[in-house]
């Protein structure tokens, strides 16, 4: 007659095939966390990159609308922006007499290097007045130019703060 064995010793798995399992899983993960990391920080790099377009961009719109006489500006004034905030707020357009607004931007973009979120968006951004040197950027009473206040450096080896 034949006989049934129990499930005691050949259902399952030994303990050496999960570590075996568990180590294996290990040495996938932490070869997966730099590459996580290098793609995380890529992805900020891209959102700091369409940050600074678009502000700058918006900058030169607004210098745009204060030459073609659309934004009134006083003559000892640059033409610049006063702030960022100012991009979406939206200023009086001079050349409509219906008191109607130019706006720049939706909204200010946040710096994604900046890791504050108590800062307003506007906040986030180092920014440089049109009598400041480029070596040396200083605030003042215009914007001319933004740039990130972060120190560390991108993929590309150049400091944020220099893009």
């Amino acid at each position: 007659m034949h006989q049934v064995q129990g499930r005691g010793r050949g259902s399952g798995f030994t303990l050496i095939e999960m570590v075996i399992v568990v180590a294996i899983v290990g040495i996938l993960a932490s070869a997966a966390y730099p590459v996580a990391s290098l793609v995380s920080q890529r992805a900020r790099e891209s959102e700091l990159r369409i940050a600074l377009r678009q502000i700058r961009e918006a900058i030169d719109e607004y210098k745009r609308a204060t030459a073609d006489g659309r934004i009134v500006k006083s003559v000892d004034e640059s033409g610049y922006p006063h702030s960022l905030e100012e991009l979406a707020e939206g200023v009086k357009d001079a050349s409509n007499a219906k008191d109607k607004q130019i706006y720049f931007l939706r909204r200010v973009p946040r710096d994604p290097m900046n890791p504050d979120a108590s800062l307003s968006a506007a906040e986030t951004w180092g920014k440089r007045s049109y009598a400041s040197p480029p070596d040396t950027p200083r605030d003042g009473a215009d914007v001319f130019d933004v740039y990130s206040m972060s120190a560390k450096t991108g993929l590309n080896g150049v400091r944020y703060r220099e893009w």
